[in-house]
């Protein structure tokens, strides 16, 4: 009894230590976007000092971010809706047909590094003139998120019986209105985790924006360039530009964490 109370003490103390080593970081980004430059840049009073909102008014005054968010929620929405309606199928043809070769070969697309794609795909947009567009960027950002729907969605699909599907077949439904009808309804919670964690991914993408977007596709982590130049940093404006980035994520991950769980959970066991 003393040795599992031990042990619970001891798993309670290194998560306390696991959250305050990945929390701190937010947290001083959250307090330093309510601080001055100079405040920023002082030592001294770390939690008390004389909150202003100078930062986040600068973010949208000056630098106009509500066209970045949008750009950003444009090409975030646009991939997921994209990959989902090409990844679920899919994922559902390669898990009832048993084609392990191709989801080795979709794994293996997924596994090679983005930037591999980077430069040929930057020099076949700038041929057919979609550079600096939401299309080059929504098919750029579908590189990692159609792959990552697939695997998830492919476990997910091996899971469910397929007494379901041969029910439906007896009852007149043919193989369409078998997948539209009967499974994407149960397969709720693997089609949210799969959707959300697509969608946190090309929001939070910086790599294919910095090259294929410009002044009119111009999304989130590439603006925050916005606040740095050769002279100085702005980091009371920068900090307020990363907690606007990060809210969406988090509210995200708070408000749908029990689907996610679920869904992975549900991918992951078979039978």
């Amino acid at each position: 009894m003393r040795q599992r109370k031990g042990l619970n003490a001891l798993y309670a103390v290194l998560t306390i230590l696991v959250v305050v080593v990945f929390a701190f970081p937010f947290v001083w980004m959250l307090i330093a976007s309510f601080k001055t430059q100079a405040q920023i840049m002082s030592t001294e009073n770390f939690l008390f000092f004389k909150p202003t909102t100078k930062n986040y008014t600068s973010v949208f005054r000056e630098y106009d971010f509500l066209k970045f968010i949008w750009n950003s929620l444009i090409v975030a929405v646009g991939s997921t809706l994209l990959s989902l309606l090409l990844g679920l199928p899919a994922a559902y043809a390669i898990a009832r047909h048993h084609l392990h070769k191709l989801g080795l070969v979709i794994l293996v697309a997924r596994i090679i590094p983005g930037i591999t794609f980077l430069i040929p795909w930057f020099i076949l947009f700038s041929q057919i003139n979609l550079v600096d567009t939401y299309t080059a960027l929504i098919l750029s950002h579908m590189l990692v998120g159609l792959p990552f729907i697939i695997w998830i969605m492919i476990s997910f699909f091996e899971g469910l019986p397929t007494e379901i599907e041969e029910a439906g077949l007896i009852d007149g439904c043919n193989h369409h209105q078998v997948f539209l009808r009967i499974i994407m309804p149960i397969s709720g919670p693997g089609v949210i985790t799969s959707s959300l964690l697509s969608f946190i991914f090309s929001w939070n993408n910086f790599m294919f924006s910095i090259i294929l977007a410009g002044d009119k596709t111009k999304t989130l982590p590439i603006a925050v360039f916005n606040f740095m130049s050769y002279s100085e940093i702005n980091w009371g404006a920068l900090m307020a530009a990363a907690c606007i980035i990060t809210l969406p994520v988090l509210i995200i991950a708070l408000v749908a964490q029990r689907y996610i769980v679920s869904g992975l959970a549900a991918g992951a066991v078979k039978g």
